[in-house]
């Protein structure tokens, strides 16, 4: 059962820059396509960004184009997503998910492997 991690969410001060890592330890990431999503408290949940297995992306929410992008190291097994330009909006528990569709599918959809989500503040 696919089981993925996040890490390296922070405290940021507006305008900074953050670079969350996605990873799985018993499983390789080189097949499936993974979805980064948010949830800010008192939000439902909300896509960002998806990179398929061959590394094309699709970004499920436009307030973060221009500043978040999406990349996948197979060698290293593991899902990258860099944030710059933070914006106190950006503030959200971020998670991780994989799904084996070839295209990214509908934010959520067929997604499963959810981690437990790290935390991004973006405040002065």
């Amino acid at each position: 059962q696919l089981q993925l991690v996040e890490s390296g969410g922070d405290l940021v001060q507006p305008g900074g820059s953050l670079r969350l890592s996605c990873a799985a330890s018993a499983f390789t990431l080189n097949y499936y396509t993974i979805g980064w999503f948010r949830q800010a408290p008192g939000k439902e949940r909300e896509g960002v960004l998806c990179i398929t297995r061959y590394g094309s992306t699709t970004f499920y929410t436009d307030s973060v184009k221009g500043r978040f992008t999406i990349s996948r190291d197979n060698a290293k097994n593991t899902v990258y997503l860099q944030m710059n330009s933070l914006k106190p909006e950006d503030t959200a528990v971020y998670y991780c998910a994989g799904n084996l569709n070839l295209n990214c599918p509908a934010p959520g959809l067929g997604y499963h492997g959810w981690g437990q989500g790290t935390q991004v503040t973006v405040s002065s």
